[in-house]
């Protein structure tokens, strides 16, 4: 049996014999008949069984989600339970290689519950737009989900109240990079007091995965401060090139490994591209 009739017959197909030439006897040789093969058997309809597990996998991890969320929602660990208008929990793609973290939401996070809306959202989106990232691309979460009165720094309880919801945030995402925004959430998520400035150009291992994690300002500060973007564009392209060497060990495939793969001349060009203005120094979005 050749290779079209194997899968013809596995396909359920009859096999047609090509009708013999004529000849002196053709006239009396009976005419030929099909060479039928047993039908196969009918596919019972329904998913494949691995797409089926990965999907029951899925919701599992929804549902796991969810059931943090609604605690989060209803917690009353610290005192910030009574001056809030809402939790802010995080938002993005549960499925994120790259985990960005903030220090606590302002005044719209609480009024409309996500973080990085606003202004410094804006720049915030921009600035992951520089190393090919849209914001729905990666998950964003902040240390506190409360808004601390006045927009004041979180006390050491407040944090450590809420640092395990985080924590656990971090290991249901399981990312291959974390970007930490801000000395209050830097200090915090590293267990250090060491400034910002000495924290920047150096990659940390964040728990027991040794999750890498680097370091920048805030994009708030940036737009109170729009001569420090040109370092904040040094951070971002340590960023990104800590999360292309992540995958491309991972030998991952998709949108995320074609993202990450620019040379340093493709980040500048990016960078004028998504708005960031000349130099790379992040200074297009600061009209946002």
């Amino acid at each position: 049996m050749n290779r079209r009739e194997h899968y013809l017959e596995l396909l359920g197909l009859d096999v047609w014999e090509l009708r013999r030439p004529a000849g002196p006897s053709a006239a009396n040789a009976e005419p030929p008949q099909p060479a039928t093969t047993p039908a196969a058997p009918p596919v019972a309809a329904g998913p494949i069984d691995e797409p089926a597990a990965e999907g029951a996998e899925a919701r599992g991890a929804d549902t796991v989600w969810e059931r943090l969320r609604e605690e989060v929602a209803a917690c009353t660990r610290c005192a910030l339970c009574g001056s809030r208008t809402q939790t802010v929990f995080g938002v993005g793609n549960r499925r994120a290689q790259l985990l960005v973290i903030g220090e606590a939401p302002g005044a719209e996070e609480d009024r409309r519950g996500e973080p990085f809306v606003g202004r410094a959202g804006q720049l915030l989106n921009s600035m992951l737009r520089a190393i090919g990232c849209a914001r729905e691309q990666v998950y964003i979460a902040n240390v506190l989900k409360c808004r601390p009165p006045g927009n004041r720094d979180p006390s050491p309880t407040e944090v450590a109240a809420c640092l395990p919801y985080l924590q656990r945030q971090i290991e249901l995402l399981s990312p291959r990079l974390i970007l930490v925004v801000g000395r209050i959430a830097a200090q915090n998520l590293l267990a250090t007091e060491v400034p910002i400035a000495r924290l920047r150009g150096t990659v940390h291992r964040f728990g027991p995965a040794g999750i890498p994690v680097v370091v920048t300002y805030h994009p708030a500060y940036l737009l109170r401060s729009p001569g420090e973007k040109r370092r904040a564009w040094i951070d971002l392209k340590l960023a990104r090139l800590q999360l292309r060497r992540a995958l491309e060990e991972d030998s991952g495939q998709g949108p995320w490994l074609a993202a990450t793969r620019l040379t340093v001349a493709d980040g500048a060009a990016g960078a004028r591209r998504g708005g960031l203005g000349g130099h790379a120094s992040l200074d297009g979005a600061n009209s946002a």
